[in-house]
């Protein structure tokens, strides 16, 4: 897929200011957030309809190399009749006790988003095509054909994989693993839309252990459910309302794992530019210690 959106820019330089006095200092500094993203709070209307996305990642401290993979996708068709955001956003966690996590990592976004676009891209440019089949399945059968494609190509590795196809003010989320999808509104209220496919989390559904005990267990990274592991797969698939105003975060463990939830909330609700909110979750998560690999989306719905 990369090789359809590249392109290549070159620059020309120039030689200005002949008369300039050479001794005079100039200072230069980045542009304020509010000159780099304008605020948009103030319109009461935006169209078309809309999705703004930042994404960012670290290798964390104590890694020598990312094992996680994102991709994101966001288009626009606004016209007489209809505005469609459509957007689809992955985070995948390359599990690193396991052979090869990052190219399963690797795989699973790049044959997920593909199978997705494919199956998009002649609908929005030929409105006499016709999709025929229903969103959640589409979503569903990409994550399978992930599957194959890992145990084909890197058998033996693993992967977690959150996956949001969002479409108009709806997002449809495919999920297994323990890398994470939340809706996080503007007033601060925070709602965990996956759910944890590990060993721990399942003690903890069952009651047997308690939420303390869950995030010190020591086989808490341990899971039951991943790309690569196993030939059968059954990812979680579901259908919830886009959270506007406000954000989705999809994000791996090594930011949720690390910076407590009132954290992330803060962080993102108090920032109007969500580049640099993202920005300041993955630092954040460092400044913690990053025992491990960091990504993290998020997502913005302007209408």
């Amino acid at each position: 897929m990369a090789s359809l959106f590249k392109r290549i820019f070159h620059r020309k330089k120039e030689n200005i200011g002949q008369d300039v006095d050479v001794k005079e200092k100039i200072k230069t500094a980045p542009l304020p957030g509010d000159q780099f993203q304008p605020k948009i709070t103030g319109f009461k209307k935006v169209e078309p309809a809309q999705l703004m996305v930042a994404s960012a990642q670290s290798a964390g401290s104590k890694r020598d190399k990312n094992e996680d993979s994102l991709f994101t996708f966001a288009l626009t068709l606004g016209n007489i009749t209809s505005s469609l955001p459509l957007g689809v956003f992955i985070v995948a966690d390359g599990m690193g006790g396991h052979l090869h996590g990052e190219i399963a990592s690797n795989i699973a976004t790049r044959t997920s988003s593909s199978y997705i676009l494919k199956k998009f891209l002649p609908v929005l440019s030929d409105s006499t095509t016709i999709l025929e089949d229903p969103i959640q399945e589409i979503i569903r059968s990409a994550i399978k054909e992930a599957q194959l494609e890992i145990t084909r190509t890197a058998p033996g590795s693993g992967t977690t994989l959150t996956a949001a196809l969002v479409m108009g003010d709806k997002a449809t989320l495919a999920h297994v693993g323990d890398s994470r999808a939340y809706s996080i509104l503007k007033d601060g209220q925070l709602t965990q839309l996956t759910r944890d496919h590990s060993l721990v989390h399942r003690l903890e559904e069952l009651g047997q252990i308690s939420p303390e005990e869950a995030a010190n267990h020591p086989q808490r990274n341990v899971l039951y459910r991943a790309l690569g592991q196993g030939e059968y797969l059954e990812p979680d698939v579901f259908t919830v309302p886009f959270p506007n105003p406000g954000c989705l975060l999809l994000c791996s463990d090594g930011l949720w794992g690390v910076v407590p939830q009132d954290e992330i909330v803060e962080i993102i609700t108090r920032e109007d530019n969500i580049q640099i909110a993202v920005q300041k979750l993955v630092a954040r998560a460092d400044d913690l210690g990053g025992p491990d690999n960091i990504s993290a989306i998020l997502v913005q719905l302007l209408n």
